[in-house]
């Protein structure tokens, strides 16, 4: 199995939340990011989701789109309302996907499309991808 974070990173400080309303679809994120030590926080629906971020905030979030109460869009919409909150890096992970879908999410602000059911490399690359960007960030900044 690749490890696609750049060397050096903390990852052990990291911590990934992961959106979803189907338990089952938690389970197995979990599982394809087990290679990594990161805390992993699961949230179940949107709402959740948000006062999850309000008391921790995460280093990124894989977020499902289609959940009962507030969706994925609202998240992102209000996650990038927040000044505190603006930068975080989020996935969409979604059965989703109309280029109609697609494009809202990324006009929303969301980093990453994944498309369900999810490949495992493509989760990986794409997660690694975002912890990488926003550690050169932090030390650019």
């Amino acid at each position: 199995m690749n490890n696609y974070i750049t060397p050096g990173i903390d990852v052990d400080s990291l911590s990934v939340l992961v959106v979803d309303d189907v338990p089952l679809n938690i389970l197995l994120i979990k599982k394809m990011l087990s290679q990594y030590t990161f805390e992993i926080r699961t949230a179940t629906g949107g709402q959740q989701a948000l006062d999850a971020i309000a008391q921790k905030k995460p280093n990124l979030v894989l977020l499902d789109l289609m959940m009962p109460g507030i969706d994925g869009f609202e998240v992102i919409r209000r996650v990038r309302a927040d000044e505190k909150t603006k930068d975080l890096p989020i996935i969409i992970l979604s059965a989703l996907n109309s280029e109609q879908d697609i494009s809202k999410g990324f006009q929303l602000g969301a980093n990453d499309f994944i498309n369900k059911p999810i490949i495992m490399e493509k989760l990986l690359s794409s997660v690694s991808t975002q912890i990488n960007l926003q550690a050169a960030q932090q030390n650019k900044g």
